[in-house]
C-alpha cells in the first residue's frame, strides 16, 4: 500500500551510538535462565549449543549485517520483508513479531519477579507464587519500561544499556568461577564423551533445540529503529560483530562453568546461574555473601531492562505497519515533544497487562493451563519472522549477484550467502518442528498438538482479516 506516508522518514532523533547498540543487543538476546535448562540436559547441551551457533546464530549475524547495511530503515526486519517479498508478506512477518512479543513481556515480567526474591533472600519461601507480590511488582515495572521508552529514545536507551551491563556481569562472573573451579576442583558432573554426545532419540532433548534457537534470537531487535541511530550503515553491523560474540562465549561456557559447579539434578532450572555463582564462591571463602543478592539485582534489572528493549523495538514494527495504514492511524503518531512513536509503545501495555491477569491471577487454574499453551503458540509464530529473515536475505544476494550494483558483506558471494541462508532456514524450521513436541508426562498428545498449533492458526488468521480490510480501504 503506498501511500505519502511511507515515502516520507518519519521525524525520529538520532539518538543511539554504537556502545547503545551493543548493549541493546546484549539486553535483547542474552538471558542467563536459558543456562538452567540447558545446562539440565546435562553435557550434550554443550555440543548443542554449538551447533546452533554455527548454523543458526551466526547466519542470523550476518544476515542482519547484510540487510541493516544495505536498508537500515525504521522497521527493520518488516521493511526488508516488504522489500524483498511484497505487502502481504510484510505484513504478516510485521503482525507475527508484534503480537509474539506482546505475550512475551509477561514472561519476562514474572521472571524478573521471581528474580527479584532472590535478592531479599525469599527465593525458596513461596514470594514468588504470591500474586499480592507479583501483580504489583509486574505492573510496576512494565510502566517504568513503557514511561522510560515514551519520554525519548535518549532517556529510554539508558534502562536498556544498564539491563545490558546487568544481564553480562553476572554471566561473566559465572564463566571466572566455572574457569576457576576447573583449576581446583573436580567437576560436579561427569564430562565424557559418551555424555557430551547429545541422545537424539530424547524427544525432551529434541525439545531443547527451540529452546537454544529461542535464546540466540533477538540480533535483528535494534535494526527496527533505524532511524534512531546514528550512521547506522556503520554501525549496526559493528555492533553485530561485538555483540555476538560475546553472547556466545556466555551461553556456552556459562553452561559449562554450571556443569562444573552444580550436579545436573540438583540444578534450579529457575534459579541455576545463582546456584552456580554461590557454589563457585564458597571455593572462594565465606567474604563472598554479597555477591548472590548482588546478582540476583542485576538479573532482574536485566530482564526489566529486556522488557524496554523488546517493547520498544517491536512497537517501532507496529509504528511502520500503522505508517504503512494497515495498523489505525493512531500507531503512527509521534509525540510532538519526545520524538517517538508513543502510541505504538502505549497501545501494548494494556495488552500486556491482561496477559499478565491471566497468568498471575489464574495460576493454578485452567487459565494457567491456557497461557502456558499460549506461550507455546508463541513460540511457533516467533520463528515465522526468521524464516522470512532468511529469506529476504536470500533474495536480496541473488539479485546483487544479478544487478551487481554492491559487493555482498558475507563471506563467499551470493552462492556463500545462500548456504548461509539455508543453515539459518532449515534450523528454524526444525525449531519450529520440535517445538510442536509434547512436555514430558502429557496425558494427550494429539489434544497438545491441536492446542499449540490450531491456537498458533488462530493468532495468525486476525492478521489476515486486518491485512485484506486495510487493503479493501485502499
Amino acid at each position: 500500500m503506498t501511500t505519502e506516508a511511507t515515502q516520507t522518514k518519519p521525524q525520529l532523533v538520532r539518538a543511539l551510538k554504537l556502545r547503545d547498540l551493543v548493549l541493546f543487543n546484549l539486553v535483547a538476546v542474552l538471558g542467563l535462565r536459558h543456562l538452567g535448562t540447558t545446562a539440565k540436559f546435562g553435557p550434550g547441551s554443550l555440543v548443542m549449543w554449538s551447533i546452533a551457533a554455527v548454523f543458526f546464530f551466526i547466519p542470523q549475524g550476518l544476515a542482519v549485517i547484510e540487510l541493516s547495511s544495505r536498508f537500515p530503515k525504521e522497521g527493520g526486519i518488516y521493511f526488508w520483508t516488504k522489500r524483498a517479498l511484497g505487502e502481504g508478506h510484510g505484513f504478516l512477518c510485521g503482525w507475527c513479531y508484534w503480537i509474539n512479543n506482546v505475550l512475551f513481556y509477561p514472561t519476562l515480567l514474572l521472571s524478573a519477579a521471581v528474580t527479584a526474591t532472590y535478592v531479599i533472600g525469599r527465593g525458596e519461601s513461596g514470594l514468588a507464587d504470591n500474586w499480592s507480590y507479583v501483580l504489583p511488582f509486574t505492573l510496576i515495572a512494565l510502566s517504568v519500561a513503557v514511561g522510560l521508552n515514551v519520554v525519548g529514545v535518549g532517556t529510554g536507551k539508558w534502562l536498556q544499556n544498564i539491563g545490558g551491563l546487568s544481564v553480562y556481569l553476572p554471566g561473566i562472573l559465572l564463566v571466572l568461577l566455572g574457569l576457576h573451579g576447573a583449576l581446583t576442583r573436580p567437576p560436579a558432573n561427569a564430562l565424557s564423551y559418551a555424555q557430551l554426545k547429545p541422545d537424539l532419540t530424547n524427544l525432551p532433548l529434541l525439545n531443547l533445540w527451540a529452546t537454544i534457537a529461542f535464546a540466540f534470537a533477538g540480533l535483528e531487535l535494534s535494526s527496527t529503529m533505524g532511524h534512531e541511530i546514528q550512521n547506522p550503515r556503520r554501525n549496526l553491523p559493528r555492533s553485530i560483530y561485538i555483540a555476538a560474540p560475546l553472547v556466545a562465549v556466555v551461553y556456552l561456557c556459562g553452561t559449562g562453568s554450571m556443569l562444573w559447579l552444580v550436579p545436573k539434578n540438583e540444578i534450579n532450572i529457575v534459579a541455576g546461574p545463582l546456584q552456580a555463582l554461590a557454589n563457585g564462591m564458597r571455593n572462594l571463602g565465606s567474604g563472598g555473601w554479597w555477591v548472590i543478592p548482588l546478582a540476583a539485582l542485576l538479573l532482574t534489572v536485566a530482564r526489566v531492562g529486556g522488557v524496554g528493549a523488546w517493547l520498544t523495538g517491536s512497537a517501532r514494527v507496529a509504528f511502520v505497519v500503522g505508517l504503512d495504514r494497515y495498523f489505525p492511524p493512531a500507531f503512527a503518531r509521534i509525540h510532538p515533544r519526545w520524538r517517538t512513536p508513543y502510541m505504538a509503545i502505549l497501545i501494548q501495555a494494556p495488552i500486556a497487562v491482561f496477559f499478565l491477569l491471566l497468568s498471575v491471577l489464574g495460576k493454578g487454574t485452567s487459565v494457567e493451563r491456557a497461557f502456558l499453551i499460549l506461550l507455546d503458540m508463541s513460540l511457533l509464530i516467533y520463528f515465522i519472522p526468521y524464516l522470512y529473515l532468511f529469506l529476504c536475505f536470500m533474495v536480496h544476494c541473488w539479485r546483487s549477484k544479478e544487478s551487481r550494483s554492491e559487493r555482498l558483506l558475507v563471506p563467499g558471494g551470493p552462492m556463500g550467502a545462500i548456504v548461509i541462508g539455508l543453515c539459518g532456514l532449515s534450523i528454524t524450521l526444525f525449531a519450529m518442528i520440535v517445538a510442536l513436541i509434547p512436555p514430558p508426562g502429557t496425558s494427550d498428545i494429539w489434544i497438545h498438538e491441536a492446542k499449540v498449533g490450531g491456537g498458533s492458526l488462530l493468532l495468525v488468521i486476525p492478521s489476515l482479516f486486518i491485512y485484506w480490510r486495510a487493503k479493501r480501504k485502499a
